[in-house]
Order: structure tokens, then C-alpha cells, then sequence
């Protein structure tokens, strides 16, 4: 990583963002679509409902701003979202698993700097500067992004299989 250049970006140049929509507790029809709430743990899904509204997305980055701050979560498959958390879809490249991750960690640097009286809200989401990975072009090296990712799972797998090969 060291041996790349990068650059400082505002996530409003890198992303898109959707809001949520609130669904109380008392209005949740009972299903099997999870739903991303602002939480730190379980990939953010908070529970499992049967509604359908305007924040359903998939192949999606979440980002909690209210509650637990500054978290980011991928989700792959369809999800409805409460509105403690934003939907963010890449600007200028495709959405897509390894790039998304990538941002996960990106989100995790961030967060000591959110706390709960200091929130992410939508207008300090879209001012936050990110430190990416650039291309020849001077725009976001996407495609390292992705490979970089690719290479940390099978790292991660190699791993996994040698301690089973250990324990065998």
C-alpha cells in the first residue's frame, strides 16, 4: 500500500447517498427482509420484516450516523433501512463487494472522530475526506481498491485453512 499514491477525497465526490426511512416498531409486519438499523454489531440488521418502502436496496454500503456512529456495513442482499442509517452507492464505478469492503475499513478509521455528541449527520458525511488509493487519471483507483481487497480475503482464507490443516 505504501508504494501507491493517494489522495484525500470528499465522500460526496466518491458517493452517492439515499436516506432511510423510519418504520416503527408498531407498523413492522413480520418477514424475512432484514432490517439495517444504527447498531454496531450483526452486520447492522436489528431484525427481519415483511415491509417494503422506499429504502429497500441492495449491493449497498450502510452508514450508521445516529446511535452507533460512523459504522459502515455491506449488504448484498435486499434490505430495507431505518433513517439512523445512509445508503451509499460509488459515484463514478460499479458497486461492488471487494470495493464496498474496502470502504468498510476506510468508515472504521473514521470513527473514533464520531461519537454520540459529535454525529455523523449527513452534512459531515458529505464533507468527510477520505484517504483513497489514485489512479494515473488523479480519480479513485477503484480496480486497486477491489484487488487489494480480493488479496486481503485470500490471505484470510490461507490463513483459515493452515490453522485447520494444524488442528487436523
Amino acid at each position: 500500500m505504501s508504494e501507491k499514491e493517494w489522495a484525500e477525497f470528499s465522500l460526496d465526490d466518491v458517493f452517492t447517498v439515499g436516506a432511510g426511512k423510519r418504520l416503527e416498531t408498531r407498523n413492522k409486519i413480520p418477514g424475512t427482509r432484514p432490517f439495517i438499523g444504527a447498531t454496531d454489531n450483526g452486520n447492522g440488521v436489528t431484525g427481519f420484516v415483511g415491509n417494503d418502502n422506499a429504502s429497500k436496496d441492495s449491493n449497498v454500503l450502510g452508514v450508521n450516523y445516529n446511535g452507533a456512529p460512523c459504522i459502515a456495513f455491506y449488504h448484498p442482499y435486499e434490505c430495507v433501512f431505518t433513517d439512523d442509517v445512509k445508503r451509499l452507492h460509488l459515484r463514478h464505478y460499479r458497486d461492488n463487494e471487494f470495493v464496498l469492503l474496502f470502504f468498510v475499513s476506510e468508515f472504521a478509521q473514521q470513527r473514533s472522530k464520531y461519537s454520540y455528541g459529535y454525529k455523523f449527520k449527513e452534512q459531515r458525511m458529505l464533507r468527510q475526506k477520505l484517504m483513497l488509493p489514485v489512479a494515473d487519471s488523479g480519480e479513485p483507483d477503484y480496480e486497486y481498491m477491489e484487488q487489494y481487497s480480493k488479496n486481503m480475503m485470500l490471505c484470510k482464507y490461507q490463513q483459515y485453512l493452515a490453522f485447520l490443516e494444524q488442528s487436523v
